[in-house]
């Protein structure tokens, strides 16, 4: 079924219940004939199918229109004015074409015979009433939504972390610097030493900046230092390293362990020889931090999986819309890191246990952004629902008092909403009850160990 067609039959069943509504209301259901029911039925589902087309497309463009996540109320207070203020334009020209075109009444007379009880109030407080679960229905799937989003996020900081560990504690690097260590052992003990203890900080570093999505520039440039003196007791002259000893901004900040593996990239995918030596270069450049190589590829090199340098995207990808920039030209490569300057939103601002995840932190926006949603939800309603009474009571006092409509079904979500932010992620919901299920288990784990 197309979208279209799904459409006009969500359309006529809202306007047969709007026609069913509006006929107990008015007559009882009270008609002199068939054609009398039939051609009242058509206005019914002519007023239906105008109000809602011009109100689907008011909504699609509110849609469109950047919100921020704290502007509910905003959004509300646009949605509903904006909706009013269709609604009855479009009841107007509709009242137009059917009196005047249709039965022929002269302008003038239709004119000076309006008056807000008929059809407005009625055409505006049901189109309030339906615009009213279309927004309960759309902040329950933009909030389903953010939930997938920030599971998706979660499980893409997993999965980059897990990958960019596999690249840190690499097999091969420490299988060659073993290598490197027994050779030394044999040639040069005073080196050995050295050896050993910067592979040791080496992977110290790894180990303490695992667990972190950023890390000063500073930090990674000595780490690089330490990482580098590895490399060049391995390969003594072959390689050239220049690099600054300090960033221009103290409080810049990188991907951990960015640099390690952009510089075991350069030496594993170029040769190094005393003859034509590697020149590796760090620098810092429109708010780039850039590793650049002299280009001289390997002639029989394996094949590169690409997991290093995609390791840094995707973890970058997950901070920042800023993008790793790669160029590789004809006698030089280089990769250009963004340099962040101030926290991320996935960032922790405090140390806590290596045990835990790293969905902590986003567990605790989450609580609070949905804290944040239900307040601004609760003003709107405390604004909002007076404000209708208030038009009611202004220019629709004999008719039915359809503010009610709006209040109840607005009224609702919001206990909804209350619920899950207080019961079911509160006291006594999920999250109490998952956590005492961990509490439990970890105390059977200390006896079981204990025994």
């Amino acid at each position: 079924m197309t979208k279209s067609i799904k459409y006009i039959i969500i359309t006529f069943i809202i306007g047969c219940g709007v026609f069913l509504i509006g006929s107990f209301l008015s007559n009882g259901f009270d008609y002199k004939s068939i054609s009398d029911f039939l051609i009242n039925f058509f206005f019914y589902q002519l007023y239906t199918f105008v109000l809602s087309y011009t109100n689907t497309l008011f909504f699609e463009y509110m849609k469109k229109r950047q919100f921020q996540t704290y502007e509910v109320v905003k959004r509300i207070l646009y949605g509903i004015s904006g909706s009013t203020i269709i609604t009855l334009i479009c009841i107007f020209f509709l009242r137009i074409l059917v009196e005047v075109i249709i039965y022929k009444m002269s302008f003038n007379e239709f004119i000076e015979g309006e008056t807000w009880s008929q059809g407005y109030a009625f055409g505006l407080w049901i189109t309030m009433s339906i615009i009213s679960v279309f927004y309960i229905i759309y902040f329950y799937n933009r909030y389903q939504k953010n939930k997938i989003k920030e599971q998706k996020v979660i499980a893409g900081a997993a999965s980059a972390k897990f990958d960019a560990l596999k690249n840190q504690l690499d097999p091969h690097f420490l299988f060659n610097s073993l290598n490197v260590l027994t050779s030394l052992i044999e040639e040069n003990p005073e080196n050995a030493q050295k050896f050993t203890t910067a592979l040791s900080k080496v992977y110290r570093y790894v180990l303490e900046q695992k667990n972190k999505e950023l890390v000063t520039v500073d930090e990674e440039l000595n780490f690089a230092k330490t990482y580098m003196s590895l490399i060049k007791m391995r390969f003594e002259d072959s390689i050239i390293f220049e690099m600054p000893d300090k960033a221009l901004n103290p409080e810049s900040r990188v991907v951990p362990l960015s640099l390690q593996l952009l510089l075991e990239n350069a030496v594993k995918h170029n040769m190094v020889t005393s003859t034509n030596p590697l020149h590796i270069k760090i620098y810092e450049d429109n708010g780039h931090l850039v590793v650049m190589n002299n280009l001289q590829p390997k002639q029989i090199v394996k094949k590169s999986s690409g997991v290093g340098l995609e390791n840094i995207k995707q973890r970058y990808k997950l901070l920042s819309n800023r993008k790793v920039i790669i160029n590789q030209r004809e006698k030089d490569f280089a990769v250009a890191i963004p340099i962040l300057t101030k926290q991320v939103s996935v960032m922790r601002r405090t140390p806590i246990s290596k045990e835990r995840l790293n969905d902590d932190y986003v567990r605790a926006r989450k609580r609070v952004e949905e804290l944040k949603g239900f307040y601004y939800s609760l003003i709107s309603y405390v604004f909002v629902i007076p404000f209708l009474v208030f038009i009611w009571y202004k220019y629709s006092y004999y008719t039915i008092q359809w503010f009610w409509f709006p209040a109840f079904g607005w009224g609702l979500s919001l206990v909804f909403q209350a619920y899950r932010v207080f019961v079911d992620n509160g006291a006594f919901g999920v999250s109490w009850e998952k956590r005492k299920i961990e509490e439990y288990m970890r105390k059977e784990d200390e006896n079981n160990r204990g025994n």
